[in-house]
């Protein structure tokens, strides 16, 4: 071989092999993100309150990308069409208290054989029926060994379908209140997870639930209702523990929902700054005021009250928990519409875990009872939990740039707002589920 040739025909060989080995034009191309069109025949616009007739809304991978009147609006070439031209489109629901975790057939000592594991796999079919029911994002507010957060981190691996989580590990709160309730003797000398008494431990708790993948931080500022031997209305936290866990979760990004019912743990909670106040079962006027003053947002859960005195018993309810809960129910109904005509923002939560999961929609027939118009209902659960939640850029509404996380019932939800129990049509990120 000609010497003066080698150089020349060893560069040729291996340019062949680097075009061999790399891709082709074809296969270096990201993959092609679907283009669905969905025809709305009502299309509710949740932030103007009203109802538009007939409308294109164009999906593009996860992303609405046009939303504009069919007439005289030609459909993208390779466009799936999707025909809701008989039916009331409206955004995914959205609800900001569950606990996706929790079995409520199982409640009491009936739960005690129940392990952490088997919660988090028994979460598997609860996120399915929360999607399926049309509530497309969740806020997940204390589970056991972080099972909330592998429940969100497998959804969002595709592992299993389910709702947008945000969730919360350990709900924080003092040794022996409602979130240190393990119904154990005392030989066993258990204490909750999230157990952090002082302001220097609350602080370091908070940390931890930071660590470990907390969304958002969870405290008891109260007794409950479902707790042994406290009562639903007494303070827990003080307002000095409080005020360190709202400024140690705020300085780390994550926003607070507080367990409270009685007047002097809300008020307290308000104070410190909290974002939300969970069940605000016995808010009193100076509660609502400061609710107001603050732009806190009251989340209260008022369906429950129905299936824990209907099927609590059966359920494993312990009987001061159904005692407490006959005391209160009635009052926290009350209240709502108070906090209402107050002018306390509100958003949707319905403690999903206490009731079966998938029946979330049954809650819009009790806040328009109690005062809500059927569209501020559907609004709680739509724009104002997508703000509580921050993430009013990316949910809430159906509108361009936000993810595709759109639902569809039959009838109109403005003339009868039951009709949110029989979703339809279900899709997330610009997936069909149903």
């Amino acid at each position: 071989m000609n010497k003066n040739l080698a150089p020349v025909l060893l560069s040729s060989m291996l340019c062949s092999l680097m075009l061999a080995a790399s891709p082709t034009q074809a296969e270096d191309k990201a993959p092609t993100k679907e283009t669905i069109a969905i025809k709305a025949g009502r299309l509710l616009d949740v932030e103007s309150g009203k109802i538009l007739r007939d409308q294109l809304i164009v999906i593009e991978g996860e992303h609405i990308i046009t939303i504009t009147p069919i007439a005289g609006t030609p459909i993208p070439a390779a466009a799936r069409v999707i025909d809701l031209s008989k039916s009331t489109v409206l955004p995914g629901l959205i609800d900001a208290h569950t606990h996706l975790t929790s079995n409520p057939h199982q409640h009491g000592y009936s739960s005690l054989g129940t392990s952490t594991v088997r919660g988090a796999l028994y979460g598997v079919r609860a996120a399915r029926d929360t999607l399926n029911a049309g509530f497309t994002t969740v806020r997940d507010v204390g589970s056991e060994g972080f099972s909330d957060v592998a429940l969100r981190d497998a959804i969002n691996d595709g592992d299993f379908p389910g709702p947008r989580i945000l969730a919360a590990g350990y709900a924080l709160g003092i040794k022996g209140g409602h979130c240190d309730n393990n119904l154990l003797p005392p030989e066993y000398n258990d204490v909750g997870k999230g157990v952090a008494d002082g302001p220097w431990a609350a602080r370091s708790k908070v940390r931890e639930m930071a660590k470990y993948g907390a969304d958002v931080i969870k405290i008891c500022a109260t007794g409950g209702v479902l707790s042994k031997g406290d009562a639903a209305g007494a303070q827990q936290y003080t307002l000095e523990e409080m005020q360190a866990i709202v400024q140690e979760a705020h300085k780390l990004g994550r926003k607070v929902a507080a367990h409270a019912h009685g007047a002097s743990g809300i008020s307290d909670a308000i104070r410190a700054g909290v974002d939300s106040v969970e069940h605000s079962s016995l808010i009193d006027n100076e509660g609502i005021k400061l609710a107001k003053q603050h732009g806190t947002w009251l989340v209260m859960d008022i369906y429950n009250d129905d299936y824990i005195l209907g099927e609590g018993e059966k359920a494993g309810f312990l009987p001061e928990s159904l005692a407490k809960e006959k005391e209160i129910g009635q009052k926290q109904r009350d209240n709502f519409r108070a906090a209402l005509q107050g002018g306390a923002r509100m958003a949707f939560g319905s403690d999903a875990g206490v009731y079966p999961h998938g029946d979330n929609g049954k809650q819009f027939y009790y806040m328009v009872k109690y005062g809500m118009t059927p569209m501020q209902a559907i609004q709680a659960a739509t724009i104002n939990a997508a703000d509580l939640l921050g993430l009013k850029d990316k949910v809430g509404s159906i509108k361009i740039g936000k993810f595709a996380d759109i639902i569809a019932v039959d009838t109109d939800p403005l003339v009868d707002v039951t009709s949110l129990t029989k979703v339809a049509f279900v899709m997330k990120n610009g997936k069909v589920y149903k």
